[in-house]
């Protein structure tokens, strides 16, 4: 039982993002005797995800997302996930990965390890993988 989430915004690389996360989480969730499929939106609007209080801003969004898409999905008849934390990591670091945002990566980085980021396909930046 997974969820798909996608991230889209009016930017287009995470535009991209949004069609690689669909497809990195193409398995539904099951709800009822029928699959579910659920997406949730992220807006970069007004933020520069190059600076990072922007890349800040959108990975808690991203956080927020993932949880709710690997919680209820803000449904009450969506049987849960069988793993919320894996679902929940899965989702953060394809969508982190599909952004190709080097700054969002040291954001993710911040919290999870660069083995994490390499589970995912997170390119980290040469200066912190020197460290």
């Amino acid at each position: 039982m997974n969820t798909k989430v996608s991230f889209l915004t009016s930017k287009p690389f995470i535009c991209i993002a949004a069609v690689v996360v669909c497809a990195a989480l193409s398995g539904p969730v099951h709800a009822k005797d029928h699959e579910v499929t659920v997406k949730i939106s992220v807006s970069t609007a007004g933020l520069d995800l190059t600076q990072p209080a922007g890349a800040r801003e959108v990975y808690r969004r991203l956080r927020l997302a993932a949880l709710t898409a690997c919680g209820d999905g803000g449904r009450v008849d969506l049987e849960p996930v069988a793993s919320v934390h894996g679902c929940y990591e899965k989702a953060l670091g394809e969508a982190v990965r599909s952004a190709h945002q080097p700054q969002l990566s040291v954001v993710y980085l911040a919290t999870h390890t660069i083995r994490n980021a390499a589970t995912y396909g997170i390119e980290v930046p040469v200066r912190l993988a020197t460290e």
